[in-house]
C-alpha cells in the first residue's frame, strides 16, 4: 500500500467493526488521492468518545466541550527528504468522538460509517493544509473538495 493508515479504538461506547474500518482508511485514501497527494504518507486515526475528545479539545484549543473530529497536523506547507521517515511522511493525526459521529448520523439520516468516512475526509484536508476559518473562499473551496470525496467514498458517479 501507497500509504500507511494506523487506526487506534479507545472507546467502547460504538462497535468498531471492519466495515468502520474501511470507510476510514476508504476516505483518508481517496482524500489524498483526490488532492494528488503522490508521497507516501503516514496517517494516524484516533477512535474516542466525547470525554475523551473533550480533554484534548481542551488542551489544544483551550474549548473545554466534546467536538466531533480533531486534527493534529505534523507538516506545515512544504517539507523535506529530512521530513520523512521509513520512507513515509508523517501527515498527522485525525482524533474521532464516535459518539458525536453516531449522534451527528442519526441527526442526518444515514449511518456512523458514513459519517465515520465523512469526519476523515473533513480531517484529512486538514492535514494537508485546508482551513475553512480563515476566509469564506476558503471555507467554500473546503467544503467543495469534501463533497466531491465523499462522492468518491460512496462509489457515486458524476452527473
Amino acid at each position: 500500500m501507497k500509504h500507511r493508515i494506523y487506526i487506534k479504538n479507545e472507546q467502547k461506547e460504538e462497535a468498531y467493526t471492519p466495515a468502520m474500518r474501511s470507510y476510514i482508511v476508504c476516505a483518508v485514501v481517496k482524500t489524498l488521492d483526490y488532492e494528488e497527494f503522490e508521497d507516501p504518507c503516514e496517517v494516524s486515526v484516533t477512535l474516542t468518545n466525547d470525554e475523551g475528545i473533550r480533554v484534548l479539545n481542551k488542551e489544544y484549543r483551550d474549548k473545554d466541550s466534546a467536538t466531533d473530529v480533531l486534527s493534529f497536523p505534523l507538516i506545515d506547507g512544504e517539507y523535506t527528504e529530512e521530513d520523512i521517515i521509513d520512507g513515509y511522511l508523517p501527515l498527522g493525526d485525525i482524533v474521532i468522538s464516535l459518539q458525536r459521529a453516531r449522534a451527528q448520523a442519526e441527526s442526518l439520516g444515514h449511518g456512523i460509517n458514513e459519517e465515520t468516512a465523512f469526519l476523515c475526509v473533513h480531517s484529512t484536508l486538514h492535514l494537508l493544509g485546508y482551513d475553512h476559518e480563515t476566509s469564506k473562499e476558503d471555507e467554500e473551496e473546503m467544503f467543495t473538495h469534501q463533497k466531491a470525496i465523499m462522492k468518491l467514498v460512496r462509489g457515486e458517479k458524476d452527473e
